[in-house]
């Protein structure tokens, strides 16, 4: 079992790596490709199109021929940009890369949470995504370190070659170690049948059963992509709410970021141990809670000088209640998809892209200010996701692959 946790470790964290290592280096990629730094920001929507753009027929294309098949794929794929990514010589070649890298995370990212759906069942899965999110939560932290190392002795192309060597890394891991989890690419043709010794079962689901229209499924899908919502706003304004509005240098911007991921990686940690001792409804529910009450510390301090202790907390309480919910609420819209756990997985990662690119689109667009736009999300978004909590609960837990054996 630890197997599949560490490869969706490392398939996963492909994607946060292309974000966050380059990132210091961008002055100087705008220079030698003759480009300002804002023309090349828009490398991020980029790379989120690329993920979002895969994701459409990447889960698909796991349940029918295997998650190591996409897997190796994506990495390969990734791997290949990267490369390209360090011998460009414009900044429309620059976003051709960023765009095919996208591709290549996409396609890991999707096949990571689909093989935690086909070997863990519900309780352990979120305890293993929430890990998973603590672990991408590292990532902002620690890539611009690696990233200004490299660079105080080599030239920013470099910093695309380490890119390309992980995604090596991580391609060998799904050739090596990486073993095919989509066993019901076979079964789902048998007679699939429970252990003896448990109770008798409704028929087991197939893929003509395990429709996307159920409520339960929409209801976390939404409730996820609020999240994922809400955390990108957070990311994608706090320059603009921690620098110029609260008067921070950037090196006292630099540190509060650095302590608001790690707020996101402890409690990220720390979630394992809460799911034994506190049920995953609760645990949604103070997510939720906690995005309320960070619009309502904002709204009430508007991130002014003299309280700038206090709105440092409500920032924080933000990668807090993301951190408690978001593993548990991707777990629970997963687990009831035995048999189209991919599309399942692509819907989730689409839906959570493109409804973080709507909204902040669109409400910067209607001239929203950047503090607005954050408390907006987390107050209507905590408000909507509690009632879809109260009034749609989780069915009964679902069994894993492993729980099943399937009739010779």
């Amino acid at each position: 079992m630890t197997r599949f946790i560490l490869c969706s470790f490392a398939l996963v964290l492909l994607y946060p790596t292309a974000i966050d290592l380059y990132l210091v280096g961008l002055p100087q990629i705008a220079k030698d490709l003759g480009a300002s730094e804002s023309q090349l920001h828009i490398a991020f929507s980029v790379y989120l199109a690329g993920m979002a753009t895969t994701m459409v027929f990447a889960g698909k294309l796991s349940d029918v021929i295997g998650r190591r098949p996409i897997a190796i794929t994506g990495a390969i794929i990734f791997t290949l940009a990267s490369f390209m990514g360090s011998t460009v010589e414009n900044s429309q070649s620059f976003l051709i890369v960023r765009f095919i890298q996208g591709i290549g995370a996409g396609s890991c990212y999707v096949v990571a949470f689909a093989i935690l759906r086909d070997k863990l069942d519900d309780k352990r899965r979120a305890k293993v995504l929430s890990m998973v999110n603590g672990i991408t939560c590292i990532m902002p932290v620690i890539a611009p370190v690696i990233g200004h190392l490299i660079m105080l002795s080599f030239p920013w192309p470099s910093l695309f070659i380490t890119m390309a060597a992980m995604g090596g890394m991580v391609c060998l891991m799904s050739v090596f170690v990486l073993k095919e989890t989509n066993t019901t690419r076979q079964s789902s043709r048998a007679n699939v049948t429970t252990v003896e010794t448990m109770e008798p079962m409704e028929p087991q689901p197939t893929t003509a059963t395990e429709s996307f229209y159920q409520r339960f499924f929409l209801s976390r899908l939404i409730i996820s992509a609020i999240a994922v919502t809400a955390i990108l706003t957070f990311v994608n304004v706090s320059p603009m709410l921690i620098m110029n509005i609260m008067g921070f240098s950037r090196g006292e911007y630099s540190i509060a970021m650095a302590l608001t991921a790690l707020v996101s990686m402890l409690t990220s940690f720390a979630m394992p141990l809460a799911l034994s001792y506190i049920k995953q409804h609760s645990l949604m529910l103070v997510s939720q809670i906690l995005f309320i009450a960070a619009a309502v510390i904002l709204g009430q301090t508007q991130l002014s000088t003299d309280s700038q202790f206090i709105s440092l907390f409500g920032l924080s309480l933000i990668c807090a209640g993301f951190s408690i919910g978001f593993g548990v609420v991707m777990s629970q819209a997963l687990s009831p998809y035995r048999y189209r756990a991919g599309v399942a997985s692509s819907m989730l990662g689409v839906a959570q892209i493109c409804s973080s690119a709507l909204y902040i689109w669109l409400l910067g667009l209607l001239g929203i200010s950047a503090l607005n736009m954050l408390i907006l999300i987390l107050l209507m978004g905590g408000v909507i996701s509690a009632v879809l909590i109260l009034f749609i609960p989780s069915p009964l837990p679902s069994i894993s692959n492993e729980e099943i054996i399937s009739t010779p």
